[in-house]
């Protein structure tokens, strides 16, 4: 990777919308704003194109794959990296991912969600891998939702050589807890000080519908804490900020490799397990060509 890189990167942060067609109308806005701004890549929330409270049961493969095809168009047309949280089918079961595609429209990778809340459990098969890919060059990971309780999953993809997280997010809380979320008590500002990387942070916002709220605070913060941009808890925004890739070193995950010494054979294995894994993260979905 290019040190001097420089990565101008948006995230949106949403409400959504009943049905695929309006949250569609909602990402294209927003898409078109972030290359507006002139972003390298835009993450969207968690299950973005569907909701995180849609019927689930009702979603059929090829409305899903005709909306995951005119995001391919959409980033072509804008030459932007688009990072989209949504649901993806493999066979008959439905996995919460985040699908990354690059400026040419091509899925480059997909990443399925593997610590499900109990109601994810009632939906969605939990994936099998952590993520690792590249965005212009410049490697990468992804949590998504709770899965920021799982700092195993960061570090992992630290010392692989991932210099950003990128966490789609989709509240769904009841109003007191939703409150507690917000104001950077979230865990985000730790993870990226503790492996050293950017931490680009994209939540849905506002009633979600059934009494649920989403805390929104969408955020990018830096290796050392500062917070680069930040939304409110009300609005939807898309928020950018330039990530200076000479300062995400991933320093401290590199040194965690070395000490304590009996684990350094052990550390090796699982990083090189983790790179073949993420090298298929494209053959167990049921994603459009």
């Amino acid at each position: 990777m290019n040190r001097q890189h420089k990565l101008r990167v948006a995230a949106v942060q949403m409400k959504f919308c009943p049905t695929i067609d309006k949250n569609m109308v909602v990402i294209e806005r927003s898409i078109r704003t972030a290359a507006r701004r002139k972003a390298d890549v835009v993450l969207f929330p968690e299950c973005a194109i569907t909701g995180y409270a849609y019927n689930f049961s009702s979603l059929k493969k090829q409305e899903l794959n005709q909306a995951l095809m005119e995001l391919g168009s959409l980033a072509t047309k804008y030459r932007l990296n688009i990072l989209m949280g949504t649901p993806v089918f493999g066979g008959r079961q439905l996995y919460n991912c985040l699908v990354a595609f690059d400026r040419t429209g091509t899925i480059t990778h997909c990443y399925a969600k593997c610590h499900l809340t109990p109601d994810d459990q009632k939906i969605f098969t939990p994936g099998n891998a952590v993520s690792l890919f590249e965005i212009d060059g410049i490697p990468v990971t992804t949590v998504i939702c709770h899965e920021r309780r799982y700092p195993e999953l960061v570090r992992l993809a630290v010392m692989a050589g991932a210099r950003i997280l990128f966490h789609p997010n989709a509240g769904l809380d009841v109003l007191s807890v939703s409150r507690k979320k917000r104001d950077g008590k979230d865990g985000v500002v730790a993870r990226a000080f503790e492996n050293a990387i950017y931490y680009v942070f994209a939540n849905s916002v506002g009633p979600q519908g059934g009494g649920k709220w989403s805390a929104g605070d969408s955020k990018m913060v830096a290796p050392d804490e500062s917070v680069l941009a930040i939304a409110d808890n009300e609005h939807e925004s898309v928020i950018v900020a330039n990530l200076e890739m000479q300062k995400s070193t991933g320093v401290y995950a590199e040194r965690g490799m070395d000490h304590p010494s009996f684990l350094k054979p052990h550390w090796k294995k699982m990083i090189l397990k983790l790179k073949q894994q993420a090298a298929h993260s494209l053959e167990c979905f049921d994603l459009p060509v």
